[in-house]
Formats: C-alpha cells, sequence, structure tokens
C-alpha cells in the first residue's frame, strides 16, 4: 500500500438498512442501482464538485449536497429521473478511500 491519495475506482460498501432495501426493490431498479454503483466508483470526485460536475452523468441522473450548508456532507445521488433516490457519503481516506451507500429510496 502507498501512502498517496488513491483514485478511482472507489471502495463502495452499504448500510444494513441501505442494502436490505436495494434487495427489496423490483429486479429493474436494482439495476438502475447498479448503474448507480458504476457512476460513483468510477467517478473523479464522488461528491461532484463544482459547476456543471454532474454534466457527464447519464440522463435522469444527477447528484447534490443533502444540505448546501454541509458541503463535505452526505450527497444525493438521484436516479430514474427522481423517481429514486440513493444518499451516499464519500470517506477520502489516504488508505482505502471509499462510498458509503446509506439509504436507497424509489416509489
Amino acid at each position: 500500500m502507498t501512502d498517496e491519495f488513491m483514485g478511482p475506482p472507489w471502495q463502495m460498501d452499504w448500510t444494513l438498512k441501505a442494502q436490505a432495501a436495494r434487495d427489496a426493490l423490483p429486479e429493474h431498479v436494482r439495476k438502475m442501482i447498479d448503474a448507480v454503483r458504476a457512476e460513483l466508483v468510477t467517478a473523479k470526485d464522488p461528491y461532484f464538485r463544482g459547476v456543471d460536475a454532474d454534466v457527464d452523468l447519464p440522463d435522469g441522473m444527477r447528484v447534490q449536497p443533502a444540505r448546501s450548508s454541509d458541503p463535505k456532507g452526505p450527497r444525493i445521488f438521484f436516479f430514474d429521473n427522481g423517481h429514486g433516490w440513493l444518499r451516499y457519503t464519500f470517506i477520502p481516506r489516504v488508505q482505502d478511500p471509499q462510498v458509503v451507500a446509506e439509504e436507497i429510496f424509489w416509489q
């Protein structure tokens, strides 16, 4: 292991609640969530900072801070044109940085 900051692909972990919610969804929604996961683990910056930083995301996907007053806090990744979202945080450790999916919702 090096002392340099690692880049993508990032590790991704799921809270038990988020994993259970994902597993309970229909197959086609789980495939959309897998696409969200692929975008998150390969993103140069999983927080999608800056103006139009998420412009490269596929149609129907966008990212925004959960609270504008907490710029380094959780993010909401909207998918399926806003019908679903995944709340996540990014832990930018030098060793083993990772994305943590905290909550999933789809309607």
